[in-house]
């Protein structure tokens, strides 16, 4: 009946005059034609709404992903890939990785090896997990078992998403910190869980300030807490905001962790990415932490390779059962030749764990420069710099900032139009973080922005240009 339907339809799209610009058969331009069909052909309409029926009762995506649609990287990617802008907005270098890691990207695809492509373990390739298991055995000041203590998903994207479907049921509750990774709100929505916000407080405003300057209130956090909560989601160093989280601070979440029995998912993809003063500390580290913690890291972050797509969680045995059923049936293994590189790059960081050549230790400090170069330019055009402790994001307090950023009449946050209108105007891009925060809580996000300084040296000087020139065109 369906087909018949659509043929007739077509049939009469078919006798409809065919214009220049237009092609009736392509399927792009279907509905269009459908519509056109109604005046041409009245006994269409008919099948067109039948069609139509079928389109919002069958046709249409899942309930559970409604609310998920807006974006703020596929917007502000395509915003940022116009002709002549700068894109600082998305997290990713624009210099080469390790040489040796790409190295042995090429040796394992070149390898005289033939099952180097072919399915691997699922759960993680058995070099890679043996590397692993080296590198954060000590980190985390116990044995990892790397068979049953690490899983291996695509990015830290993948296994974000094994651990939250894994583990959360419909009803859960799940405490989000703020600002957050956008993407862990969607995550836990179509789990069927219910996100619970609590935000990070900077302590001062309208100034140059740091990272450690935002604090969570040790009250607020517990009043999230309840016997619903089934999981919080920590991310240090934070993104967007490059907090590195304290002893105390950590402290003071894995003891409300502990009081009402609550899973911890630890986001910490920026774990090597820390600067002077600040140290990066596992949560799973304390005491009775570990088995409740899953520790999230990245091959991309890790080694400058974004675009390998390639991840790990590191828990407990009982932690993993969950997220290793949705792994093995939704993705069930990774790409044989990209684990096989990173393995042998880890085992090289490992045998260099200590000296200046460890790109664990060494890729902080070629940040520093950067990081304090972009602070010196923002601060120098009226923006506030809040200095992070660690990652390679940094956020900017613009409420002093004077822009000529109209609405559209969409009720867009303040940085929404700002970035869109410094993109157009300035040909700079950055992200506007109150796509970090819930929807209750955008304001707080609303008069920042967020730029990335991992790129070269160049690219940050014309980013410099740029702003120099905005500063001296708005001081005329």
């Amino acid at each position: 009946m369906a087909s018949a339907l659509i043929w007739q339809s077509a049939r009469c799209v078919l006798r409809r005059p065919a214009f220049p610009s237009q092609k009736p058969n392509c399927a792009q331009n279907f509905l269009e034609h459908l519509t056109t069909c109604r005046q041409i052909c009245p006994a269409s309409v008919t099948h067109q709404q039948n069609l139509s029926t079928m389109t919002s009762e069958k046709h249409t995506y899942a309930n559970r992903l409604r609310g998920t649609e807006k974006n703020v990287w596929v917007e502000f990617t395509k915003l940022a890939s116009e002709p002549g802008v700068l894109n600082l907005g998305q997290g990713f270098p624009d210099f080469k990785a390790p040489e040796h890691v790409v190295c042995s990207l090429q040796k394992a695809i070149s390898s005289d090896n033939q099952f180097i492509h072919q399915y691997t373990r699922p759960f993680g390739h058995p070099r890679l997990v043996k590397a692993l298991s080296k590198v954060y055995s000590p980190l985390l000041k116990r044995e990892i078992d790397p068979m049953t203590e690490v899983l291996v998903s695509v990015g830290a994207y993948g296994s974000l998403f094994c651990t939250i479907q894994g583990m959360v049921n419909p009803g859960d509750e799940v405490i989000i910190i703020e600002p957050f990774f956008d993407c862990y709100e969607p995550m836990v929505r179509t789990a069927g869980g219910t996100p619970v916000f609590v935000p990070l407080r900077p302590s001062k405003t309208g100034v140059i300030s740091s990272s450690g300057d935002w604090k969570l209130d040790a009250a607020e956090l517990e009043s999230k807490f309840s016997q619903k909560t089934k999981l919080l989601i920590l991310n240090t160093p934070n993104n967007p905001l490059g907090k590195v989280f304290t002893l105390p601070e950590l402290e003071m979440v894995a003891n409300l962790c502990k009081k009402y029995d609550v899973v911890c998912v630890s986001d910490e993809v920026y774990e090597w990415m820390t600067y002077p003063g600040h140290q990066h500390v596992k949560i799973a580290t304390l005491p009775g932490m570990w088995e409740r913690t899953v520790t999230i890291g990245s091959a991309g972050k890790t080694f400058s390779v974004t675009g390998w797509k390639l991840g790990w969680s590191v828990a407990p045995e009982h932690l993993l059962v969950g997220p290793k059923l949705v792994h093995q049936n939704c993705v069930y293994t990774c790409p044989t030749p990209i684990q096989e590189a990173v393995a042998e790059g880890l085992e090289l960081e490992e045998s260099r764990r200590g000296s200046p050549e460890c790109y664990f230790t060494s890729l902080s400090l070629e940040l520093l420069p950067k990081r304090d170069q972009l602070a010196k330019v923002l601060e120098g055009l009226g923006m506030h710099p809040v200095v992070p402790e660690g990652g390679y994001f940094m956020m900017a307090d613009i409420s002093q900032m004077k822009a000529d950023c109209p609405g559209d009449g969409s009720n867009e946050p303040k940085d929404f139009r700002f970035v869109k209108w410094m993109i157009k105007e300035k040909k700079l891009a950055g992200i506007p973080p109150s796509a970090f925060y819930c929807a209750e809580h955008k304001n707080m996000g609303e008069n920042y922005i967020r730029f990335c300084f991992i790129k070269e040296d160049s690219t940050l000087e014309k980013a410099g240009e740029i702003l120099k020139k905005w500063a001296a065109e708005s001081a005329s």
